[in-house]
Formats: structure tokens, sequence, C-alpha cells
């Protein structure tokens, strides 16, 4: 069965549907990008020094030409951001298109995204920032490091509770941006994300000048290529099996009340079979497949009573 490149759902023929493409791109057509592998990787180390994205991933920020449906380099106010192959780690574009697809799954608000094939064949993940407004505006976007006065290189040396206390000290409306925290934290988890470190959260000050948790970004299962990668940020001062009682002292911590913490934890257990689903039609070898499903199904079963 052929799924959809953007939203992983079936589809006949191509490998978008018309309604995703304009999702992502505008309109109904996906644009092309005459660009190689190797020439991305020579492109985003020339950017570097000239763009605030970082990480283990290669990344190259673009823009997309309206009147010739191409996306193009673009250093500066580019409205996309294009990850193609690792050098160090397979399949890293594939990994986080999926994982960015369960977290949607489980309830948590994602950009646009999608697979894109380059000219050499290879598959890069592509994303619409959120930074930007339709008109080119850009948005406030404050990550965890920042709020925390603290260095990028200290980006792992912190914990859970010190981005809660962040959110309930800097959103304009904290309970609700606290029980969307709780989330991601169970979902990095559950989805064996080791790479959750203080500069994947962030604040972002909307149009209206309230600061909300951003949407989530950066969302990789490290397990699949780390073999027991451990969490980047403690729950309760631990970064490896973080049991329910865990979880609800963390809870405690991030100020949302227990029964919207337990309803929190069933919604993921419960979306499991749909994400393993998901999985099983994703771009990962089939090795992968198997290994996240697996993950996922065995990390469901903390969070029942």
């Amino acid at each position: 069965m052929r799924v959809c490149f953007i939203c992983l759902q079936p589809i006949s023929g191509d490998r978008y549907h018309p309604r995703c493409v304009r999702e992502l791109f505008g309109k109904g057509n996906v644009p092309t990008i005459d660009v190689e592998l190797a020439q991305l990787h020579t492109v985003a180390l020339a950017m570097v020094g000239h763009t605030t994205l970082s990480g283990i991933q290669r990344k190259v920020s673009l823009h997309l030409e309206t009147k010739s449906r191409t996306l193009q380099v673009a250093p500066d106010g580019g409205r996309f951001i294009l990850k193609p192959q690792a050098q160090t780690f397979p399949h890293l574009p594939e990994n986080e298109h999926v994982t960015m697809r369960l977290a949607e799954r489980a309830g948590i608000a994602i950009p646009p995204c999608g697979l894109i094939t380059l000219k050499d064949e290879t598959l890069a993940y592509i994303v619409r920032r959120f930074d930007r407004t339709e008109t080119g505006k850009r948005l406030l976007q404050e990550d965890f490091c920042q709020l925390a006065e603290r260095a990028p290189k200290d980006k792992y040396d912190a914990s859970a509770e010190l981005c809660a206390k962040i959110v309930n000290r800097h959103a304009t409306a904290p309970g609700i941006e606290a029980a969307k925290l709780f989330r991601l934290m169970a979902f990095a988890w559950w989805t064996g994300n080791g790479d959750m470190h203080l500069k994947n959260f962030s604040l972002l000050r909307g149009e209206d000048g309230n600061y909300r948790l951003s949407p989530a970004y950066d969302l990789l299962s490290t397990r699949l290529v780390i073999a027991d990668d451990l969490l980047a940020l403690s729950i309760d001062g631990n970064k490896k099996n973080v049991t329910r009682r865990q979880w609800m002292t963390y809870a405690a911590h991030c100020r949302v009340p227990p029964r919207a913490a337990e309803r929190i934890l069933s919604e993921i257990a419960a979306a499991t079979e749909d994400c393993a689903a998901m999985i099983a039609e994703s771009a990962l070898t089939d090795k992968m497949k198997s290994d996240y499903a697996a993950l996922i199904r065995k990390r469901a079963t903390t969070f029942a009573k």
C-alpha cells in the first residue's frame, strides 16, 4: 500500500495528497529542488554562522520561489528547513518525519512537514518554519536555554523540572502550556528520544502577544540509531526507565492536576496501535519499523494504571 509522503495515510497514484501539498507548500503541486545530496552538505556547511539552526543534522534554509515553484537556498529569511540524509546516522529524515506524525496523533501540535525527493533520488525531510507569519514577519521564539539564561553548551545540563519552571514563569497561560509540556515530555520518552535538550523546547510569542509553547520540532527516536540512548533531561532524577509514579511526580512539578496528567498518559497509550500502524507504513527500514513499534508498545504499558 502506498502512503502520502506528508501525512502517511493511504494514497492511490502519486506520493502526495493535493490537500497535504497545499498545507505544506501553499499550492497543490510539489515544488522542485534541483540539488543533490552532496551539494546540500556543502551548502549546509557554508551556512554555519549565518543561521541559528543547529544539531547533528545538516540543515538548509530554503525559500519557495512562487513563479517557478522551485525551492532555493536562502541563508536569510527562508520559510522552509530541509534536512538531507546524514553521513553519521542512517535514515534520520525518515525517522524525524514519522516521529513528527506520531506526535500529531498523540495530540501534540506540529508544523506542516513531509518528505521530499532530491535530484539523486535520496529522501530529505522538509518542514515549514513556524516562527514566520504569512507575510514573512518573524515571531519572537526563545528556547529554554535562553529562558534559563544558560549557554548553548549547557543544553543537556538540566532537568524536565527546570522546563516546567520556565513554562510556569514565562507562558501567558501557564496552566495550558504546562499540560502541553507534560505531554511532550511523556511523548519524548515513549518514542525513545534522547535529544530533547533545552534548545529543543521553545516559547513562541504569537501575533496576539501571548507566549505559548511552540509547535514541536526536531523530534527523533534516537534509540533507533543509538542503542540504549537515555533521555536528555531527567524526570524526577531518572533518564532511563521512568515509572508511572515518576510521571505523576513530574505532573505535580508542572502544576498539572493528577486527573489531567492521567488523561494525557492514557491518550498517548491509546494511540499506540495507530502509531505502530503508521510506523509500518513509513519510509524506515524494516528493522527500524519493528524496533520502533516494539519500543512504543513496551513503554505504553508504563503509562497504564
